[in-house]
């Protein structure tokens, strides 16, 4: 058996959009990568970028479980002796939620340059709105991510 690998004519890209709101974090982050990958599609292969556009509205309003949001911390380093800064996700999510959003979806894509062509199919959004509607996307609601009973219950 040969290994099965797409032609680009094999491979047709949708768009889709994902409402963040009241989305966990990390479950949201899986199914975004999945579908980056292409995991979602039968001409999935793990060389060939297969996945499809996702565009990612209300990161502002992404939530973390358990009080991570306080406990957990994101780390930069300057290069520096002294260097390391840390900052706690509730600060972030205040201020940069879209970057946390991309970089988890970015931690579960392959870290080589094919993770980094599937990163580039990602768009994230603070608000409700994206420049994108001339593609069409297509709403998706993710089955493996569930909201928070506050988000649930205001739905």
């Amino acid at each position: 058996m040969r290994t099965f690998t797409p032609r680009p004519s094999d491979i047709e890209r949708t768009w889709h959009v994902v409402d963040a709101d009241g989305l966990v974090l990390g479950r949201l982050a899986t199914e975004v990568a999945s579908i980056l990958r292409g995991k979602h599609k039968p001409t999935f292969a793990p060389h060939v970028d297969t996945g499809d556009h996702v565009i990612v509205v209300n990161a502002d309003k992404v939530v973390l479980t358990a009080g991570k949001a306080d406990a957990k911390f994101a780390y930069r380093h300057s290069g520096y002796p002294g260097g390391l800064t840390a900052t706690r996700y509730s600060d972030l999510l205040a201020t940069n939620a879209d970057e946390v959003v991309r970089d988890a979806v970015r931690g579960m894509l392959p870290k080589n340059r094919l993770g980094r062509q599937m990163a580039r199919k990602l768009q994230v959004y603070r608000g409700p709105d994206h420049p994108h509607q001339a593609q069409s996307p297509v709403p998706l609601e993710l089955p493996g991510a569930r909201r928070t009973p506050s988000a649930r219950s205001g739905a």
